[in-house]
């Protein structure tokens, strides 16, 4: 017969050996769930790529003429890709816009603004912006700082963006990101000199842009 202080001292190694048993299966199954976590984090962190809905992407412009009024108009043909790493807050932008696309809403002023004086797209057909540096305020995008190469003259240039917005499109069942975004600059920085005096010196650009995210190769 065992004493009562014998089945105590079993009772003991008993636990103790349940405990030893018990541990691997704890280590395995915190690795596993840290494991888990870092795949999620990762996964969330991945760069996603968005390419530019030209049907709802328009440079548009503002001159002073003359001091007395404001001058109007768009580009419409643009076409580009934006890179957007939101965990990381950063990305980059690549955004390429037919010049001979201008439209001011009269054939004469276009044809003149195309040509040499202004433009001259026979020579430089492309307006190129690049951006590699995106600055995020939470996950909104407030700033792109980058190059804008216009009348074969590249330049620095700011964009602010007032709005910007990321989701499921309600038509097209694709994740989107849209934004409004402005800057200002001078033509004269860019070797458009003409008219000086009667055409203003300060252009405005407001810019709507949506793009669609890439969807992601099997």
């Amino acid at each position: 017969h065992r004493l009562p202080y014998d089945r105590y001292r079993l009772q003991i190694i008993d636990s103790r050996e349940e405990c030893h048993m018990k541990k691997p299966m704890v280590h395995a199954a915190l690795i596993a769930a840290l494991l888990g976590a870092s795949f999620v984090s990762t996964a969330r962190a991945a760069p996603e790529k968005f390419v530019i809905d030209s049907a709802h992407t328009y440079p548009f412009f503002e001159i002073n003429h003359l001091g007395w009024s404001t001058t109007r108009g768009l580009f419409r043909k643009v076409t580009g890709t934006a890179t957007l790493d939101f965990a990381a807050k950063q990305g980059s932008a690549e955004i390429v816009i037919d010049a001979g696309s201008l439209d001011t809403a009269d054939a004469k002023r276009d044809e003149h603004l195309r040509g040499e004086d202004f433009l001259d797209v026979a020579q430089y057909p492309s307006i190129t912006f690049k951006s590699d540096k995106l600055s995020f305020k939470g996950d909104k995008l407030v700033k792109a700082d980058g190059q804008l190469t216009l009348h074969g003259v590249t330049r620095p240039v700011t964009l602010t963006f007032a709005q910007f917005k990321c989701g499921e499109h309600p038509v097209y069942k694709k994740h989107y990101c849209g934004a409004d975004a402005t800057a200002t600059l001078k033509r004269g920085d860019f070797g458009i000199t003409a008219y000086s005096g009667a055409v203003g010196e300060e252009v405005k650009l407001l810019i709507q842009v949506e793009a669609a995210r890439e969807a992601k190769s099997q």
